[in-house]
């Protein structure tokens, strides 16, 4: 027992490290002096968003892009609140059958409302695919409708195209959050993801990607046929479309690492909506294509679980040992991702107590997902 749990701690710390060289390996996108070219269909998915809206929709109208190289497509996935109307009151529409609008007193934008078309276990996948037969532009982006975007975020992206030539491109993601513990704890987590989702392409094995800030190609989406192969699965509308992009074409495949790229998104603001949102996250691990990111996924497994172990059973200096072991662990990777994020200012005050926590939360979540089912916006789903 002891030498198994001292592999798995060594291990774990070789990957943290690994992928803390990686993040430093990853180098701030510096533009270039380029003309924008790039056209961009943007694809926004949304379910009961009423509340988010205004902020996306107010961000989206200050883009500095020129608007005859975008459109926006709002996807909506049989909202039951009043998204519409919100939508309605930014636009003024003109009459046809694509409910094809421009912003009230703003700059002339192309943005069109439309109805998802299910086909499929996944509603987010069936809206972003019901988007990709009316785009026009040769890039499709894909956001979230409680995001705001950065007022450069397609500027520096043209950039990055231009000069890098990918098929797909991952851009940050970041969280606004309150001072409160249930904020906090979810900042943590999510800067874990962003900070192993850089690391992994700085060493060359890029496994972590998010759908909120999210680029690739619309010809080479449907050359590998989009979500075909793994729309049974309710989420991952992103990671299985990435993990096919790398199978295709690793190298196509590229990191922007910018603060003008930066998509800024909300924690839930309750532990029941974390938990099934957690467990949607978790559900489609076991559907990985690589054998590789499973093992990753099982040692962070049994490193927290280790924790959990030794506090619930282990005398107390063995327990203390073993936590300040696996915090000091993981602010290699934690110091330059909140750095990159800026979010020091309140960090170190949540870390100690968040670090205690997230044992016992993951293990729990991986648990849930492996036996339960989840809800999430007012749907039930199965693993």
């Amino acid at each position: 027992m002891i030498w198994f749990l001292v592999f798995t701690f060594v291990f774990y710390a070789i990957l943290i490290g690994s992928l803390a060289i990686g993040f430093k390996n990853i180098d701030d996108y510096i533009p270039q002096n380029t003309k924008p070219e790039t056209s961009f269909s943007v694809i926004i998915p949304f379910r009961n968003e009423a509340k988010n809206l205004p902020l996306l929709l107010k961000s989206i109208s200050a883009l500095n892009y020129p608007n005859n190289l975008v459109e926006f497509i709002l996807v909506d996935d049989a909202s039951s609140d009043n998204s519409i109307e919100v939508i309605n009151s930014f636009f003024s529409f003109i009459p046809n059958e694509e409910r094809r609008g421009t912003f009230k007193n703003a700059t002339r934008i192309d943005i069109k409302v439309i109805k998802n078309v299910r086909i499929s276990n996944s509603p987010k996948k069936d809206a972003i695919t019901t988007a990709i037969a009316t785009a026009r532009n040769s890039w499709i982006i894909t956001t979230d409708a409680d995001c705001i975007l950065p007022v450069n975020w397609l500027k520096i992206l043209d950039n990055f195209i231009q000069n890098k030539n990918p098929n797909m491109v991952v851009a940050p993601v970041n969280y606004k959050v309150e001072n409160n513990f249930l904020e906090q704890f979810q900042l943590l987590d999510f800067m874990s993801m962003q900070g192993t989702t850089i690391g992994g392409f700085g060493i060359n094995f890029p496994f972590l990607c998010n759908g909120a800030n999210f680029a690739y190609k619309k010809t080479t989406f449907l050359e590998l046929n989009g979500f075909k192969g793994n729309n049974n699965i309710a989420s991952g509308d992103d990671i299985f479309l990435f993990e096919k992009f790398i199978k295709a074409d690793k190298k196509s495949v590229r990191y922007l690492k910018s603060q003008d790229a930066i998509a800024t998104t909300f924690p839930v603001k309750s532990w029941v909506d974390l938990m099934n949102q957690r467990t949607r996250w978790a559900a489609k691990t076991s559907s990985f294509s690589s054998l590789s990111v499973k093992l990753i996924g099982l040692l962070v497994l049994l490193t927290n679980a280790f924790v959990v172990y030794s506090i619930c059973v282990l005398p107390f200096k063995t327990m203390f040992v073993l936590f300040m072991l696996k915090m000091s662990i993981d602010l290699l990777l934690f110091l330059p991702t909140i750095k990159f994020f800026k979010h020091q200012k309140n960090f170190y005050k949540w870390y100690v107590l968040a670090s205690l926590w997230y044992p016992f939360f993951s293990v729990f979540i991986v648990f849930k997902s492996l036996f339960f089912n989840y809800n999430w916006k007012g749907r039930s789903f199965k693993k």
